[in-house]
């Protein structure tokens, strides 16, 4: 996968770079998604496989994505289509969409919790979460009933176990150090 990673991220940033430019992040969103189904497809994977020319994939991949594509988000398909590198299109968008993120200050963040957040609950833990980490949160709330109470935040490789479990823990913890 990071082999994948290492490969797609020189696209994705060019193709970001210029998206910024030239103010159209939300557009390029749309046509890397597109393009990155269309790389999907199990028909056209055996061709990005095969032995047909990057010409020839190139011009079934605009043909295939018709008016979604601009004219350079035709020039990004030829230009990968040249380097054999079409394969990698969903991992350019998970990049993409990464970048875009980062440059609009946001950060995803999943939040389980015993039972329904109330929306005070959410205007709460969104505003806590927004001062601390000093970005626009956008918050992925979920129920799990195997907690016994509170919540377990998950914000890209930080977890805030505030659970019943998590507290029990660190008191049990504490009281053997």
């Amino acid at each position: 996968m990071s082999e994948l990673t290492t490969i797609a991220r020189p696209y994705a940033k060019a193709a970001f770079d210029f998206a910024v430019e030239k103010n159209a992040l939300d557009q390029w969103v749309d046509m890397l998604t597109f393009a990155a189904e269309i790389a999907s497809n199990e028909n056209i994977a055996d061709l990005l496989s095969g032995s047909v020319t990057a010409d020839k994939i190139a011009e079934i991949f605009i043909t295939v994505g018709g008016e979604q594509f601009d004219a350079f988000g035709h020039n990004l398909i030829k230009v990968m289509a040249e380097n054999g590198r079409l394969a990698v299109l969903p991992t350019v968008l998970v990049e993409f969409v990464a970048l875009k993120k980062q440059h609009e200050k946001l950060i995803d963040v999943d939040v389980m919790s015993a039972s329904e957040l109330t929306d005070e609950q959410i205007a709460e833990i969104s505003s806590k979460l927004e001062t601390r980490f000093e970005r626009k949160v956008k918050l992925n709330c979920s129920v799990d009933e195997t907690l016994l109470g509170g919540v377990i935040i998950r914000a890209g490789d930080l977890v805030i176990d505030n659970s019943a479990r998590g507290r029990l823990n660190r008191l049990s913890d504490a009281m053997q150090s």
